[in-house]
């Protein structure tokens, strides 16, 4: 007979780990399935190994800019030994033990649902009265003939390399693109950055490529948009990568870092009556799968919806409290997108287009940071920076905002209040900003729109 829990989580990654936490610590019986590492893709190959490797070329940058500063020397082999201990030299016995202690059953190996409350393992079948799937995402395979032939990298080689390539060529221009491309060509990489559409970052405003663009060219950086690469081949011991338009170029290592997909595929779907949609796996704004049985709750990249470690966790937080009896609700307005760049890339809500796509009557503005503001003279030679907010002029509420700018990851979280709760511009208008902050910035430009 099946080994009955009240909860089991497939995958434990960030969303499925915020589960696991809370239902222990409200004293279920709780099963976690981990076919990898417990902790998953972003603590292990993704966002804490690539935030640490972004950080040591960054302090040397920043001593660039400011001033009566020297320049540290970047020591290579220390970068990666704190990058190593930071993803616990990708051992997961620790996570283990601390999961067990907790009261968890740790199961090994790849899960797959088998009917309704029943989730299979190694030919093991274990039951329970909820099942959360949170089997994350993959990378995107492109389709490049002879990419076999070559040194492909994805983000799970980059972040865990010990050694920097001569050259590199980076596809995709979105958020891993652009922090891969700066740290590696930072820490000594020839990097061509080679991104399909017209606009890096193009989920976001044209106006963030058009800042950022540039900042990476006088790095150094290669950036070629409008471009794909079609071919690679291998030729006197490099890489040869031919681009649509016939260009060929020559790299040691393919990275591919764009886009992925939510890993739906060989979990059993078919087995609760769900069809396998490459686009994620349909959730209610309770989390509960669309069109599943009860009990089969879903979060983070598997759902399609914004694949974002916060929002896994944001999701995790929203399921744990409905298993537990609750009848709490998702809202994904005001989320903040984030690239750690230098200059960071910070982003929330709407974009200007979008707001008009939506009937929104819009005010937009993008304002020059060191024309505005006392900070960023204090903060770095020849200072730079920009800040863009879409208002709703009918409600008086801003509905979206971008920024490129130093710490820009960080004072974002204002204007992911302002649209998540709708505060009246009046609000922001009346209220004291400390000098000298780049938060000063919404005062500034909410003061020079036409409102």
């Amino acid at each position: 007979m099946a080994e009955k829990f009240d909860a089991i989580i497939l995958g434990m990654g960030p969303g499925g780990e915020v589960v696991a936490g809370r239902l222990l610590g409200a004293g279920k019986k709780v099963a976690v399935v981990e076919r990898e590492l417990l902790g998953g893709e972003c603590a292990y190959w993704a966002c804490i190994p690539s935030k640490t490797l972004l950080r040591p070329p960054e302090v040397k940058s920043e001593a660039t800019r400011a001033f009566g500063t020297g320049t540290p020397e970047l020591e290579l082999k220390e970068i990666f030994d704190y990058r190593d201990y930071i993803i616990r030299n990708l051992d997961d016995s620790g996570e283990k033990e601390s999961y067990e202690e907790m009261g968890a059953t740790v199961v090994r190996g790849e899960g797959r649902l088998a009917g309704p409350g029943r989730v299979e393992v190694n030919g093991e079948t274990f039951e329970a009265d909820h099942v959360v799937v949170a089997t994350g995402s993959a990378s995107n395979i492109l389709p490049i003939e002879g990419l076999e032939d070559v040194t492909v990298w994805t983000n799970r080689e980059a972040t865990t390399t010990r050694e920097v390539p001569e050259r590199a060529v980076i596809i995709g221009g979105g958020p891993n693109g652009i922090e891969t491309s700066q740290w590696l060509s930072r820490l000594g990489s020839r990097v061509t950055l080679v991104q399909s559409s017209d606009t890096l970052i193009d989920r976001e405003d044209p106006r963030v490529s058009e800042i950022i663009l540039p900042i990476l060219e006088e790095e150094g950086i290669d950036v070629r948009v409008g471009r794909r690469v079609e071919k690679a081949r291998k030729e006197n011991g490099s890489a040869v990568v031919t681009l649509d338009d016939g260009e060929e170029i020559e790299t040691d290592v393919l990275v591919t870092v764009a886009g992925r997909t939510p890993r739906v595929e060989g979990i059993g779907l078919e087995s609760v009556g769900i069809e396998v949609d490459e686009k994620g796996l349909s959730v209610d704004d309770h989390c509960r799968v669309a069109g599943g049985p009860s009990g089969l709750w879903a979060v983070g990249d598997v759902t399609g919806v914004l694949l974002f470690t916060h929002v896994a966790q944001y999701q995790g937080k929203i399921v744990a409290a409905n298993i537990l009896g609750g009848d709490r609700g998702a809202d994904y307005r005001g989320v903040p997108r984030v690239v750690f760049s230098d200059p960071e890339i910070a982003a929330t809500g709407l974009t200007e287009e979008e707001a008009r796509n939506e009937g929104i009557d819009v005010a937009s503005i993008d304002l020059e940071l060191p024309r505005a503001l006392a900070r960023p003279v204090t903060y770095e030679k020849e200072p730079r920076g920009n800040l863009g907010l879409v208002v709703d002029r009918n409600e008086r509420v801003i509905v979206g905002a971008w920024a490129v700018a130093p710490l820009a990851g960080e004072w974002i979280h204002q204007a992911c209040l302002a649209v998540r709760t709708r505060m009246s511009v009046d609000t922001l208008l009346d209220s004291v900003f400390q000098f000298p902050t780049f938060s000063q910035a919404y005062l500034e430009a909410l003061e020079k729109m036409d409102l």
